[in-house]
Parts: structure tokens; sequence; C-alpha cells
């Protein structure tokens, strides 16, 4: 793909009086992170501290742009809606059955699911072979910080987020493989090149889980 232009800052952060991130490397790959609603500002600079070129995605051109996208953090419900008033949805589909890179966190993980634990239908992008449940752990005032082992990520266990976090009830195909578990449910899953995280790996600085998905990006593989 060739890179769009980006800013070295991303709107917001010179008024935060935030430091610009370095230019991407060279044959950097474009990361989109989805910029309908939720936790996107975070998820473009940990992918540019990745060595990404990380850009926002809103519209079909700009999703045509990008080699792989991130899907944040935010209302699962809202984003759904949000994706097919603009148009976004079977675009996204239509990328991902082509072998597009993505990666989902907390809402995002709900999207990408095939099936969903709960009664009231929702748009969801499916492809990744899983039945997630939302709000799995509480509300809002049940969100908590642990520590995690992740399959094939090194340098110990990672501290991570779960904030109204879902988790995946039941894995559907042999395909999809479980990195990483909470209290015996998979909270870390990958089928070929979908991964999805049922937390918040934006908000924690660490950064291991977003190099990894950059990484599958290029010609090797997470």
């Amino acid at each position: 793909m060739s890179a769009p232009t980006t800013a070295r800052w991303t709107p917001g952060e010179r008024l935060a009086g935030r430091a610009p991130l370095p230019d991407a490397p060279e044959g950097a790959p474009v990361v989109g992170v989805l910029a309908l609603q939720g936790d996107v500002l975070e998820h473009l600079r940990a992918l540019r501290r990745c060595g990404a070129l990380a850009t926002e995605v809103r519209t079909a051109a700009g999703l045509a742009q990008v080699d792989a996208l991130v899907l944040p953090g935010g209302e699962s419900t809202t984003i759904g809606k949000l994706l097919e008033r603009f148009e976004l949805m079977q675009p996204i589909r239509d990328r991902i059955a082509a072998g597009m890179p993505t990666f989902g966190t907390c809402a995002g993980m709900i999207l990408l699911s095939d099936e969903l634990e709960q009664d009231r239908p929702q748009p969801l992008i499916g492809g990744l072979h899983v039945r997630t449940r939302r709000n799995a752990y509480g509300r809002q005032l049940d969100s908590f910080d642990t520590r995690i082992e992740v399959a094939g990520i090194d340098g110990g266990p990672m501290d991570v987020a779960f904030i109204r976090a879902p988790r995946v009830e039941q894995v559907l195909a042999d395909e999809v493989e479980v990195l990483a578990e909470v209290e015996g449910f998979p909270v870390i899953v990958r089928q070929d090149r979908l991964l999805a995280a049922a937390f918040h790996p934006e908000v924690t600085g660490d950064d291991r889980l977003h190099a990894a998905f950059v990484a599958s990006v290029l010609p090797a593989t997470l």
C-alpha cells in the first residue's frame, strides 16, 4: 500500500502537550484504526511506537489504503450501527475474507465474533469463529487490572486492563487458537490473520501485543 500523508501529531495531542512520535521507517506497514467511536488515539500512538504508519479509517476509501486494521474498544452496538450507516460493514468483511490482518480489542473482539451470548441481535462484522459474551465481568465499576501469560509473547506476563470487558464463552472451530485465559475463559484468541483481545492493551504502556500484530502484517508471522 502507498502510505497516506499523516501528521506526526494526532489531533488533540499538541494541545495536551504530548511529544510527537518519530516518523515511521521506510517500508512500514500502513495500519488503520477504525475511528467511528471508541479508544482511537491510544491505539494510534501504540502502533506508531511499534513502527507502523498508523492512520484513522472512517470511509471505504480510507480502508482501501491500509494493509491492516485495528477495531478499538468502545460501545460495540454503536460502532456496529455506524459501520452500517457509513457503509463500511461489507467492505471490512470483504477485506477480512481477502486476508487483511485485523486486531479487535474489547468491543472490537465483540464485532469480530461470529456469535454473541445474548438475546438481542446487533450488527457484527463476524469472521472469528467464537461465541462471545458482552460485559462478561460486570459493569464499569467492576473493571479490573490483572497479569496474564500470553502464548508467543516473550518478556513475562502482561499487565492488562479489563474495562466492561467481554470474554469468549466458546471456541467454535479448531483453527481458533487460545493465547491467554482469565478464570478459565479465553481472553486472547487468534485465527489465521485475525487477533482479538478482551481487554484494552493500548492503555497500559505495554506494547508487546501491538508489536506482535504489526509484525504479523509484515512477511514475518505472529
